[in-house]
């Protein structure tokens, strides 16, 4: 079967196989690893780790290419406006200056700013594909009750639910359309200019908005009709008990998070790995 871009497609692996919690729990240890971190060899550390685990999980480089196109777009973007606003800004960080070359008076590359940008460089590669792991390897229903299952308010966890769902829909809904109104004449290739393009992609997105408040209606009056919310509790069908895996998976993770932890306090003796201080 094609994969389909975000989409929940089920698999028999061992990422796909652990609780929806599991999965939660290691991704916001994992991030929490590398927003805390400036240090870019626990960074490369997470990074080799993730990438690792998105090979392990078999997700299809078509189901993740859109997004990664954007990030690297952002990533450079991000790199050059950077040390557009504040050239120095890693010289203030590490306390030393190394000049590299010099472009203008103001605009001076140094070893410092190039550590300090591409760290946090390594911070957005890392975090990404543990983010898309969790969005594609995640049974919407399953997560909603591992959630529902550690005291959290069924309401809230059944939002979460519909919202890991919607995804897949509203692209599904966007490509449809975009198609249909290709079909009808409607020009978005590269042989156009950009901002008929952008005018053009308007005609897509009112019908995107207006089919979606059309489903929120549909679902809202399907969930009153069955009664939701009457009662405080309720049970699932989909939950999933942690088993020996996922506590494989959390320990593996929380020994990361405190390797990175002793790093920054006993040996960087802060957050931020500088290389440039004998």
């Amino acid at each position: 079967m094609k994969a389909k871009l975000f989409d929940y497609i089920e698999k028999d692996n061992f990422v796909f196989n652990l609780s929806g919690m599991t999965k939660l729990l290691c991704f916001l240890l994992l991030t929490f690893t590398v927003m805390f971190s400036y240090d870019a060899r626990v960074i490369l550390v997470v990074l080799a780790f993730s990438f690792w685990v998105l090979r392990v999980s078999e997700i299809k480089f078509s189901q993740i290419k859109v997004m990664l196109y954007y990030v690297l777009v952002f990533l450079a973007i991000n790199f050059v406006l950077t040390f557009v606003f504040d050239p120095q800004y890693g010289v203030g960080i590490y306390g030393t200056k190394h000049e590299l070359f010099s472009i203008s008076e103001r605009y001076t590359a140094t070893a410092e700013q190039l550590l300090y940008q591409g760290t946090k460089v390594l911070k957005y590669l890392s975090v990404i594909p543990l983010g898309m792991m969790f969005l594609l390897t995640t049974n919407p229903s399953e997560f909603a009750a591992s959630l529902s299952s550690i005291g959290v308010s069924y309401k809230a966890a059944f939002a979460v639910s519909l919202t890991l769902r919607y995804f897949p829909d509203m692209i599904r809904d966007y490509n449809d359309i975009s198609l249909a109104q290709q079909a009808r004449g409607l020009d978005l290739s590269k042989k156009e200019k950009l901002g008929t393009r952008l005018k053009n992609m308007m005609n897509i997105f009112v019908p995107l908005i207006f089919s979606s408040l059309d489903r929120v209606e549909v679902i809202s009056n399907a969930m009153d009709l069955r009664g939701f919310g009457k009662h405080k509790k309720r049970t699932w069908y989909a939950f999933k008990p942690l088993q020996k895996n996922d506590a494989i998976a959390i320990a593996a993770c929380a020994l990361i998070t405190l390797g990175s932890l002793a790093v920054t306090i006993f040996i960087n003796h802060g957050r931020f790995w500088n290389p440039f201080v004998g």
